[in-house]
Formats: C-alpha cells, structure tokens, sequence
C-alpha cells in the first residue's frame, strides 16, 4: 500500500463516518459501515487512478456498500429498527427539543435526499462532488438538496402538503416565528458541536 493512498484513507475517515451516520442512523452500524467501506477500498486500491477524486471514489464505495446491506437486510429481516439519535449535545432544554425535532425530520427524509443535505450542506461538498458520490447528474444532486431543505421547512414550520390547515393568520404567525427561532438554535447547536468536535 502506498504511503499517500493510506495517508488518504485517513484524512476522509471522519467524512465517511458522518455520511454513514446520515444514511444508517445508528452509530454502532455507521462504524461497521466504515469499516466495510475502508476494507473495500484496501481490496480494490490498484483500480484506483491516483490524481483523480479520492473523495468521491471513498464516498461511492461507502454509499454501494451501504445499498448492498440494505437489500440484503430487506431479505432477511426489519430495517426499520429504531435508529438513535444522530445529534445529541447537551444544552439549554429548548435547544435540545429543537435537535429532536430538527432529527426527527432529517429520519423522515428519503434516504438520497438526506444523504445529499449532510454531504452538502454539514461537510460543504459541491453539487459536482454529491453527483460523483451518488452517480447521478449535477441537476439531479442539486434537486435533492432542494427537496431536502424545502421538506425540512415543511415539516418543521408544521405546514402541511397543501399549506398550513385550519390555523389562523396569528397561530400561523406565532408558529412559523417559534420554528424558525427553533431551527436557527438547532442549526448553530449543531455547527457549535462540529467545530468542537
């Protein structure tokens, strides 16, 4: 193994660590998920071409073998096991209520869609480098990232799919002002923890 293919493998552990915990919502499972996908990557290291996207070929690796143990969990048992929790700091008791909403509507996203907002929006990856990583085009990475956001919006400022029902203008006003306050305070919990860690 060369020293700058290992030295690689290093460097994109905690990225992969955060893309598994996006997809597998457990921690126990996102580690495992690691592991396999660093394990594959060592199998197949002479396919890579050095100077073309590490990143990508990493993240591509982790999202196949995630997809592989999917199927292969649909055949045997339940995957909808209750996940734990994927942000879990402490605070003040509103931030940690604002986190649990905030996780609760990330685990309601479909798997692609939240995949694409953590990759996106928490690590900082281009719309280029999502489409390399979930094999799609630019346009379809950036329509994920979208729906994820506007999804999120939905369900947190308690809309429903044809608007806000049976409230009126002052509760719909009074709720939309509490969940915003609620997703700016899950939002810099959430980056307050990242630069901690």
């Amino acid at each position: 193994m060369t020293a700058s293919f290992h030295d690689q493998v290093i460097a994109i552990l905690p990225k992969l660590r955060v893309q598994a915990l996006a997809l597998t919502r457990n921690r126990s499972v996102a580690e495992d998920l690691v592991q396999d996908t660093v394990c594959n990557a060592l199998a197949a290291q002479d396919s890579f071409v050095m100077g073309t996207n590490f990143a990508a070929w990493m993240h591509r690796i982790l999202r196949n073998r995630f997809i592989s143990d999917l199927r292969k969990k649909r055949e045997v048992g339940n995957i909808d096991d209750t996940p734990q929790s994927l942000l879990s700091v402490s605070g003040r008791h509103e931030d940690r209520l604002a986190l649990k909403e905030l996780d609760a509507a990330l685990a309601r996203l479909p798997d692609d869609q939240r995949e694409a907002l953590v990759l996106g929006v928490l690590e900082g990856m281009s719309y280029q480098e999502l489409a390399d990583v979930a094999g799609c085009a630019v346009g379809t990475a950036k329509s994920r990232v979208f729906r994820a956001r506007r999804q999120l919006e939905v369900w947190l400022m308690g809309e429903e799919e044809g608007g806000i029902s049976g409230k009126t203008g002052a509760e719909t006003t009074t709720r939309a002002s509490s969940t915003r306050r609620k997703t700016r305070t899950a939002r810099n919990t959430t980056r307050n923890a990242q630069q901690t860690a």
